[in-house]
């Protein structure tokens, strides 16, 4: 008997909304997250990329601030996060590693390497360890 890969549900307009963001940030990446409960994504919300570069993110300290009082008032979590490569393939760059400190959550990286084919791919980071995860959608 075979298993699934371990993977994540990516409903396709939270799919279609993190391409969007990506694309609006270009040259710089966009950041974000996916509020969910129970496993199940369900609310996406887009935050504001403070890193003066743009190789490179981090989320405005008010903004994830009142994210996580949002979540305990909704008993919601952290269940992703997605940031944007606007020149590079979609895999956890070092920095992307070294800062990845939600262990819980999935990160999504969406690559607009071939700006015409927007790929996202799922990951697990957990101390340093990188463990890919299929992305499974309803369309």
């Amino acid at each position: 008997m075979t298993t699934a890969p371990p993977g994540v549900r990516l409903p396709a307009d939270m799919r279609d909304e993190i391409v969007a963001h990506a694309r609006a940030e270009v040259p710089r990446e966009c950041c974000g997250v996916i509020l969910g409960r129970n496993g199940e994504l369900i609310k996406l919300r887009r935050l504001t990329n403070i890193y003066p570069g743009n190789d490179f993110y981090e989320p405005n300290a008010g903004e994830l601030y009142q994210l996580l009082v949002e979540t305990d008032d909704s008993a919601t979590e952290i269940a992703a996060i997605y940031h944007s490569h606007p020149v590079s393939r979609a895999y956890p760059s070092p920095r992307d590693v070294e800062y990845a400190g939600w262990p819980d959550s999935v990160y999504l990286i969406c690559s607009l390497e071939r700006p015409d084919s927007p790929v996202i791919r799922a990951f697990r980071i957990v101390d340093g360890e990188i463990t890919e995860l299929a992305i499974h959608s309803d369309d």
